[in-house]
């Protein structure tokens, strides 16, 4: 007698794990790591930013000037002279020591913070913009392993600049540098960040704040695109595709430093038709490029590069290390899930 009862053999078929989505309290921590990251950031590079607008916004002066010369021959009673004017234009800054010196003369060390509050205003909220879409893009589109293709990295970069620039920063941009340039003037118009804002608004109509909308949507895409695309691009070299090893800080700085100074060989041409658009002097951008263009060349369009580069390099290393050091810490009293 058999005391062991057989069963038909069952087929079974294994099925892969769900795959987990995203954590939204990562999203939100990438939102608050990332305006804790704009705040401090923008209070250490503020002024390299301030040299660089003055610099761009001093397109010169035409100065009509007499050159005399005697001519013969002459009478007694009479002399020749002959007249010949010539027009020079002069600059108000001869570069970015020019600046420092003559703004901190003029104004003292506050001079060199002027603007700094719009900015930094919007600094915080346009870095929570930044690190927290970026990240959620990159949670839908990374791959199994947490990397994202180098498309994919283009794409997200592309997706962050495009959204930050349409919430925060083509309004911001234009207030910062509607008061840089009034400060240039004996007699200031705006008083403050909101009766600057409330008399743009009122003067121009609400697209007033969004003058040189179409080149800084170009330009912060493009800076996106480009700095976190050549930033994840170096993080997956030196970790060799894995997402779990992490990298060391000061190699985090320089990697950021590498990606913001890549950028900013990309589009500084479109950063200084945004900046003159901006001031309020023109009235397209394709205008603002033809003017720039006949009258100064294409040197015109790289003015205030050097210090551009040098305030870029510096706040996106000192970005992306910030916003790890603070995600680090989040890791401990703000665990994801």
């Amino acid at each position: 007698m058999c005391l062991v009862q057989t069963h038909p053999t069952a087929n079974v078929r294994l099925r892969e794990a769900p795959q987990l989505a995203p954590s939204t309290r990562r999203g939100f921590r990438s939102i608050v790591a990332g305006g804790l990251t704009g705040g401090i950031n923008i209070c250490i590079v503020f002024p390299t930013e301030f040299i660089k607008t003055q610099l761009q916004l001093d397109s010169g002066r035409n100065i009509m000037t007499a050159h005399h010369s005697v001519m013969v021959p002459y009478s007694s009673t009479l002399s020749w002279s002959h007249s010949v004017l010539q027009s020079k234009n002069l600059k108000l800054y001869n570069g970015s020591v020019d600046v420092v010196k003559k703004t901190i003369k003029e104004k003292g060390l506050k001079g060199m913070y002027r603007g700094v509050s719009v900015l930094l205003c919007g600094t915080v909220p346009t870095y929570s913009v930044r690190f927290g879409v970026f990240d959620f893009l990159k949670g839908h589109f990374s791959g199994r392993d947490g990397n994202l293709s180098p498309l994919a990295r283009l794409g997200c970069g592309m997706g962050t600049g495009v959204a930050e620039a349409v919430l925060l920063v083509t309004w911001v941009e234009t207030l910062k540098v509607r008061l840089i340039s009034d400060q240039k003037k004996k007699v200031p118009l705006y008083r403050g960040l909101v009766h600057a804002a409330s008399s743009i608004v009122r003067n121009e109509g609400p697209f007033g704040l969004y003058k040189g909308f179409a080149p800084t949507v170009l330009k912060q895409g493009s800076s996106q695109a480009i700095r976190f695309s050549v930033m994840e691009s170096l993080r997956s070299w030196y970790t060799g595709g894995d997402s779990n090893k992490s990298v060391p800080k000061p190699l985090v700085a320089m990697f950021g430093a590498i990606a913001g100074g890549t950028s900013v060989l990309g589009n500084t041409p479109v950063d200084v038709v945004k900046t003159r658009m901006q001031n309020g002097s023109y009235s397209s951008s394709m205008e603002c490029a033809r003017q720039i263009a006949r009258k100064e060349g294409v040197r015109g369009f790289y003015k205030g590069c050097l210090p551009r580069m040098n305030r870029v390099c510096l706040e996106v290393g000192l970005a992306f290390c910030i916003y790890d050091t603070v995600m680090d810490v989040f890791k401990t009293v703000w665990p994801s899930n």
